[in-house]
Parts: structure tokens; sequence; C-alpha cells
């Protein structure tokens, strides 16, 4: 049965390129997702872009959600972004509590090279975070691919403070359009809460192992696997012994959690 979760409060600063608040918020385990359309995320991007204008986007799994739900400082800094429906997961909460799935599956590694593809005029994008030398080796690509862009490379995600310092004075000087954060949930998140501003960068985006994607030191699944939204069954047979716990225990695990708030509302734990 359909639930009408009560509405989340969003900071002003979190408006649509409108100038209001969205007409529609999904509470999913008390995180609020956008009802957006793919072309209407790539609208609010570009527009975004276009004004200058700073947003912090985050895409929200079922992985994602269990990790909301049980830290408190995630989900508040949640409150502060554009978070988008990512995965099966997420439609399956999102027809168990409204009645319908969201109107598209807006999973960050297709999303980010489509929306580069979207843009019509050449744009700046940054890269901070994985492993060392990923980030460049992504950057290479990226810039083969989408010749009309510029891409640069902040820093990887093993820094100290004196590091993340120096990437803040550059990111200040250099202000890109897009700001491309993979730290690995929920750590980008709280990061890019703490430190990004207009004065940083327009568009923030948590990208998750996107750059290790486009690298090849991760292999995506097959196209019919993704396309059957089963991509998450590929990765726990590469790599069981670090992704059984986030999808074995964490999948039965959220769908509890998910019925659950169905029942008795969005804001009760266990």
């Amino acid at each position: 049965m359909a639930n009408t979760a009560e509405a989340i409060d969003l900071p002003p600063g979190n408006r649509d390129a409108d100038g209001q608040h969205p007409a529609q918020l999904r509470d999913v385990l008390g995180v609020g997702v956008r009802v957006w359309s793919k072309p209407r995320a790539f609208e609010e991007l570009a527009s975004d872009i276009s004004k200058k204008r700073h947003r912090k986007f985050a895409f929200l799994n079922a992985h994602g959600a269990n990790l909301a739900y049980e830290d408190v400082d995630y989900s508040k800094a949640l409150r502060d972004f554009v978070v988008l429906p990512d995965g099966i997961g997420v439609d399956i909460a999102s027809k168990c509590l409204y009645g319908e799935k969201f109107p598209d599956n807006l999973r960050g590694t297709d999303f980010i090279p489509e929306l580069l593809e979207s843009l019509g005029e050449g744009v700046h994008v940054a890269l901070l975070g994985a492993r060392s030398g990923v980030a460049s080796q992504a950057a290479e690509k990226l810039q083969l691919t989408y010749p009309q862009h510029r891409f640069s490379v902040v820093g990887d995600g093993y820094f100290n403070s004196s590091d993340e310092a120096d990437m803040i004075v550059r990111l200040r000087a250099d202000r890109p359009d897009i700001l491309l954060v993979a730290l690995g949930n929920p750590m980008q998140e709280k990061w890019i809460a703490r430190h990004c501003t207009g004065e940083l960068a327009t568009a923030v985006i948590g990208v998750g192992a996107l750059f290790d994607f486009i690298a090849g030191r991760v292999s995506r699944a097959p196209q019919w696997c993704i396309d059957m939204r089963m991509e998450w069954v590929f990765r726990l047979l590469l790599e069981p012994r670090r992704m059984w716990r986030r999808y074995v225990l964490g999948n039965p695990k959220f769908l509890y959690r998910v019925a659950r708030q169905a029942i008795v509302g969005h804001r009760q734990k266990v």
C-alpha cells in the first residue's frame, strides 16, 4: 500500500532551477530522493552550470540508504544534497512506499558520461579521489571521449591534511564547473558537506567507484546484466570477499527496513 510519508524539509540553498523547493521528494529510510527523470536531471545541472549556481549531488542505492539509516551524520549531510535514485533497491522502496517506481534509474556510473555528452558547451571537470594514478587515467580517457570539455585532476583519495589544504586552494583558484569526488560512501558526501562551497566548484557530485570503471581498473557487468538491473550480482561474484556484507547481508536488511517504514512510518528505526 502506498505510504504518504511526511515531507522532508530542505535547506534554502537546495532548490530547483526555478528557485522553488522541489514539488516532490520520496523518503527512502529517511533520505529525501528527487523524483526526476533523466532529462530533468540533465536540465537542472546544465542550468546550475550556466548560472554558476552551487549545488551538491549524490546517488542513493540500497547500500547508501542502509549507511544513512545507521549513520546520523551521513543522513544529516545528505539533507544539503540533491539525492538521485540509483538501482533496483530504491525502486523497490519507492514502489512499496509510494505505489510506483522512480521515473528513471539514475545510476551514477552511466549518468556522468551521459551528462557530459548532453552538455552543449564545453565545461571544466575536475576529478578528486580513487587510488593513486586512477583519476589521471580516467581523466585521460574522458578527455579523448569528450574533447569539447576540459578535465583536470585535483588529487587521489589518499591525502593528508596538508594535501587537503593544497587541493582546496587549487579548487578555489580554478573553480571548476563540475567536481567529481570519488572517496566512496559515506566519506565522499561527508567530505563534500564539510569543504565544498560555491567558491570551490559549481556542481559537486559524489561518484563512488566511477574513476575505477572509466580507467578500466574494475570491470563493468555485461550489458544484458545491466539491462536486467542485476549489476550488483556481477560485482558480488567479482569481489565476493569485499561485497558479501554489502549485498548478502545488506540487501535483506534494506528490504526489512523499507517494509517497516511502510508499516510504522519513515522515522521509525530498529
